[in-house]
């Protein structure tokens, strides 16, 4: 049984929520609810003189399911991190008031999930967020890729549920199906040939997954931070069991910002003589100088290709802006997600460790855009 739904979303990802149901849409069983799970439009915030906010709600809630796109970090629309994340809070406020049966809570990428450290003398911001959610009547949250896997425990599971994909698969699978192909390739090109590479020690487990996914070799980066000053590496130490040298590598981490940490990698794996050296991660998150510092790295022909995914708005996919930059969808993912909660069916297969070879010999297994 399908629980009555809408999906709405706030100012920040209106365009993505768009989209996402449009996918939902193309599910057989939801080709008749095309005009009642859309009320992507139906949510407005609006600004008092005094610079105010309010969100209004133009349509009946009650006893629907609410799904609710929202982002704190660079949007479509231009909205500042704060005032995002204050719009998501009301909006919350207001779903709550319109007596919505569930609000699930779908954010794509926590703008402050690397503020999760409990163990010094400053805020917890992931903290503050999940808290100020739970206590406004959140009981579902949905992310791609949090920092950290402890930071789903900042959460008590009989208040709130947060289930974080591991959007990697996405990454994996558009590998596979756009520059492996088939079992062959994977055999005598990938495993001898390619490896994957941590940007830090505490990536080891992300690169490790992809290794692992690949049957290919893994490297580690043990970068030393100057934890006085933000985004800052005093070293790095690479280890490795096999040369780098003619190794297509592939950095792997859940996010680029300001892209210090790969601009700093790469300087240290350049004179290992890889073949090429690639970035893969899921959030573009591309605070300056990002785009500046990929240009060059890629001007001197020190990274080969940046491919991301759209949890966050890129205003540099393309040519003009950064040259190798592919961005893969997770448009479809999030409908997939979507009709499992609404279905009340399991998300497990959704979760589970995906291998290249198993997708390679059985890719009608698997629907990809």
């Amino acid at each position: 049984m399908v629980n009555e739904f809408v999906i709405m979303a706030t100012r920040s990802m209106k365009e993505y929520a768009a989209r996402v149901v449009t996918q939902v849409t193309k599910f057989p069983s939801f080709v008749s609810r095309a005009d009642t799970c859309n009320a992507v439009e139906a949510l407005k915030t609006d600004r008092f003189a005094d610079g105010e906010m309010e969100v209004v709600i133009h349509t009946s809630l009650r006893g629907k399911d609410v799904i609710l796109f929202t982002s704190c970090a660079r949007n479509a629309a231009n909205i500042p991190v704060e005032e995002a994340k204050i719009e998501s809070y009301h909006a919350v406020d207001a779903l709550k008031r319109s007596q919505a049966s569930r609000i699930i809570f779908f954010e794509p990428f926590v703008s402050c999930s690397r503020s999760d450290r409990t163990a010094r003398r400053s805020s917890v911001g992931l903290w503050v967020h999940f808290k100020t959610l739970v206590s406004l009547g959140t009981r579902h949250i949905v992310t791609y890729q949090l920092h950290s896997d402890k930071s789903k425990s900042m959460v008590d599971p009989t208040l709130c549920m947060v289930d974080d994909i591991p959007a990697l698969t996405l990454l994996k699978r558009y590998l596979c199906d756009v520059y492996i192909r088939n079992s062959k390739t994977l055999e005598q090109e990938v495993r001898p040939h390619w490896a994957f590479c941590s940007v830090d020690a505490g990536g080891e487990k992300l690169a490790r997954d992809f290794a692992n996914a690949f049957g290919a070799p893994l490297v580690v980066a043990h970068k030393q931070r100057d934890y006085s000053r933000a985004n800052t590496i005093e070293s790095i130490n690479i280890l490795s069991a096999e040369p780098i040298e003619g190794k297509v590598l592939w950095i792997v981490d859940d996010m680029v910002d300001t892209a210090g940490s790969v601009t700093s990698l790469i300087g240290a794996l350049a004179p290992l003589r890889p073949a090429e050296i690639n970035i893969i991660a899921v959030h573009a998150i591309f605070s300056p100088p990002a785009s500046q510092r990929l240009n060059q790295l890629s001007a001197q022909g020190l990274l080969r290709r940046i491919i991301v995914t759209d949890t966050v708005y890129c205003p540099y996919s393309t040519p003009e802006k950064i040259p190798n930059l592919e961005v893969v969808s997770s448009t479809e993912l999030s409908a997939k997600i979507i009709r499992a909660i609404v279905s009340n069916s399991p998300i497990s297969n959704l979760l589970q460790p995906f291998n290249a070879e198993t997708y390679l010999r059985s890719p009608n297994l698997f629907h990809h855009e």
